[in-house]
């Protein structure tokens, strides 16, 4: 980025976002929150078991269904551990009969990767990767293989366009962590036979519980095969070979925080009052516009994903594109990056918007359906502001 001569950038900008809050999880409140109205609704010093703390658990998980429009005979279940534990449970659950394919384009799924291969040691496993901004090849998953995949790459901000990739026909699993999409991205359920995801993503909720979707395919296989490996209580979803159908109707595992579940409540009722999954992907996708419409015009930054049709539009990942940066070592331009981080804590502009630790050095601002379009909007002028006392601060030095 060129800037003129005695001049390395803009002014600092007069206008703050109202909230900062750009984390891509635990994402930020849905606009209005306020905890005195959350706890007015929780039903604390109350057993999880009792009548109705169960109802309002039982009612959290039948809106989260008719949400995200889950098809009639898929079950839906809190479960404990946010996305790691219901993902984790879903895998050492049910994969070991088929081979597995993995799909890897950023640090989640890497994650599952090595789980699948190493913990679980799947014999005929295969890891099919690509490298952080671009999806690997879908069409190279085998029809007779479970699928194992992120939808939405919270680290790298790369998402599966769609579910054409996935065979109608498949003999395997499709086991889909869309912790980042749900509430955001229209997931394509007929081609989805476990979905999971937690509440301190797209909805802005609270963490530690995760959710559990599982389509009749995968319960079939939960009731006819049984893993050669101990499961945790944690992790068990059936007894006598057949499911636990009380996961799915408001009986937990374990104990979950009731103030929890008023919170998540709570994101339901909002969601409802911006016309449900419609409303939320709408907000999502104006505020990626806005965010990408600024990359478009700056010279110094652009969308980590070349792919625009794999351009996420809830954790939009950018990598700083100037010249000048582009010289340095790894180390020096993720303490660049550190340094435009600090700036924008420090002048309340932005709060944990780097990269995610194992992604290339850059910028990570999530744009779910929780933020404003006016933050975002208002969160550019101080981007370019960061990035040139950051520049400024370089070349001095």
């Amino acid at each position: 980025m060129t800037f003129p001569e005695g001049s390395y950038g803009p002014q600092k900008p007069q206008i703050l976002p109202a909230r900062a809050e750009f984390s891509s999880g635990p994402c930020v409140k849905r606009p209005g929150w306020s905890a005195k109205m959350v706890a007015a609704m929780a039903f604390l010093g109350r057993s999880h078991r009792a009548a109705k703390p169960k109802a309002q658990i039982k009612d959290a998980i039948d809106r989260t269904a008719r949400l995200l429009g889950v098809p009639d005979g898929y079950r839906v279940g809190i479960v404990p551990g946010s996305d790691t534990g219901a993902f984790e449970m879903a895998m050492w659950s049910l994969l070991g009969p088929r081979p597995v394919d993995v799909l890897v384009w950023e640090s989640f799924g890497n994650g599952w990767a090595s789980d699948v291969c190493n913990q679980l040691k799947i014999n005929d496993c295969r890891v099919i990767e690509a490298a952080y901004g671009a999806l690997p090849d879908l069409t190279a998953v085998r029809v007779q293989a479970d699928i194992i995949f992120t939808w939405n790459g919270t680290t790298s901000g790369a998402r599966v366009p769609n579910g054409d990739w996935i065979a109608a026909d498949r003999e395997g699993l499709t086991i889909c962590d869309a912790t980042s999409a749900a509430f955001a991205q229209n997931l394509d359920w007929p081609k989805l036979d476990v979905v999971t995801f937690s509440w301190q993503k797209a909805l802005g909720g609270e963490a530690a519980h995760g959710m559990l979707v599982l389509s009749p395919r995968a319960v079939e296989r939960l009731e006819s095969y049984t893993p050669d490996r101990p499961l945790p209580k944690v992790f068990r979803l059936t007894k006598g070979g057949k499911l636990i159908d009380g996961i799915f109707a408001g009986e937990t595992i374990n104990t979950l925080s009731m103030l929890c579940v008023a919170d998540y409540i709570d994101a339901l009722d909002w969601a409802d009052e911006v016309n449900g999954l419609p409303g939320l992907v709408a907000r999502a996708d104006a505020n990626f516009v806005a965010l990408q419409g600024w990359v478009d015009r700056t010279g110094w930054v652009e969308n980590l994903v070349g792919d625009q049709t794999a351009r996420s539009n809830t954790s939009v990942c950018l990598k700083i594109a100037d010249l000048d940066f582009q010289t340095l070592d790894d180390a020096a331009q993720r303490a660049f990056v550190k340094r435009m981080v600090g700036l924008l804590e420090a002048e309340g502009a932005a709060l944990d918007i780097g990269a995610h630790r194992d992604a290339p050095p850059g910028l990570r601002i999530w744009c779910g359906a929780t933020v404003e379009t006016t933050d975002i909007e208002a969160l550019t002028p101080w981007l370019d502001w960061a990035f040139a006392v950051a520049m400024a601060d370089r070349l001095a030095a």
